[in-house]
């Protein structure tokens, strides 16, 4: 059997690209050294390299010692952009190669946070009240405040990272957030904090069904579920998260729910928060989730009796079109 030729993407230019090197590299290792030829990508900006050896950008190939290299599927794992927001989707889709995440449409809607939850205002699903601002916009921290209380998230709404994200508990304190906010993108959206449980839910399509996948609980040791407390242990993930059935329930529906409203492909994670009379809130959505050895979703596919390499096996046949 002739191996498939692998282009697995990582790094973009987001502030956790180097999360998505390690992403990246935990994929490589899952993935079939029987079936698949995998080629690491590191993309930077304009740089694209594998090996060392400058992508030609015309075509998606590589010229290494063995020859010219063209992929038979690209392998998506960068978070943010250009990986997440659909630009790279869009290049993809213009020169004929196939990959493994949304489509460019799906991934540009998911990624602006409004977008996101104006494109699900009627599937009833409950979602914390927002104020959208773009930069230039006048705004009044005392009508924002007076509208969605305190305390209050800012967040950029066109980033996928963790940065520029402010818990605001003092009026004072706002209009900082929302200028720190602006550095990471063009849009802000503040929302209502919603006091309660932070659970998260992978989730993919096997080809006949959409499989949700085990529920995790994120208890952060810091104000909320930050850069430090993904990445540097500052938080404890339950995995099952310990939780009626019927919120465990009321998750996995509104996950499927939200797969198949927006058209996705490939694993994206959802993240809600449940409040303590069991209502749940949908957060967002994560297209390209972290795959590090620390991350959310692996946990959820060995805490189901899966298996990371065969789920991969099923993106990729799904994503080749065999």
């Amino acid at each position: 059997m002739m191996r498939q030729k692998i282009a697995l993407v990582y790094g973009g230019n987001s502030s956790e690209w180097e999360i998505s090197v390690m992403s990246g590299k935990n994929v490589a290792q899952s993935l079939d050294s029987r079936k698949y030829d995998v080629y690491e990508i590191l993309l930077r900006g304009s740089d694209w390299s594998c090996r060392g050896i400058q992508v030609d950008k015309t075509d998606f190939s590589v010229t290494l010692d063995e020859g010219k290299v063209k992929f038979d599927v690209a392998l998506i794992m960068i978070h943010g952009t250009p990986g997440e927001n659909g630009l790279l989707q869009g290049y993809f889709e213009m020169i004929g190669v196939p990959y493994t995440t949304c489509s460019s449409y799906v991934s540009s809607l998911t990624f602006d946070k409004f977008a996101c939850k104006t494109f699900m205002r009627d599937v009833n699903i409950p979602m914390a009240k927002d104020v959208y601002l773009r930069r230039g916009d006048s705004y009044s921290v005392e009508t924002i405040a007076e509208h969605l209380g305190l305390p209050v998230f800012v967040k950029p709404s066109d980033g996928g990272s963790s940065f520029g994200i402010t818990k605001v508990k003092r009026i004072e304190d706002l209009d900082t957030a929302i200028k720190s906010a602006f550095e990471e993108g063009e849009t802000v959206l503040l929302e209502q904090f919603i006091e309660g449980r932070e659970l998260t839910q992978g989730v993919y399509f096997d080809g006949n069904d959409i499989v949700p996948l085990p529920i995790t609980e994120i208890i952060s040791h810091n104000e909320y579920f930050d850069y430090d407390a993904k990445y540097n242990g500052k938080s404890d993930e339950i995995c099952p998260a310990d939780i009626p059935q019927e919120v465990a329930a009321t998750v996995s529906k509104y996950t499927c729910r939200i797969y198949h409203h927006f058209g996705c492909m490939g694993i994206v994670r959802c993240d809600y928060i449940v409040r303590p009379d069991g209502k749940v809130f949908f957060l967002e959505i994560n297209t390209v989730p972290g795959m590090t050895k620390m991350s959310l979703v692996p946990a959820q596919i060995k805490a189901a009796g899966l298996n990371l390499s065969e789920i991969l096996d099923n993106i990729i046949s799904q994503a080749s079109g065999k």
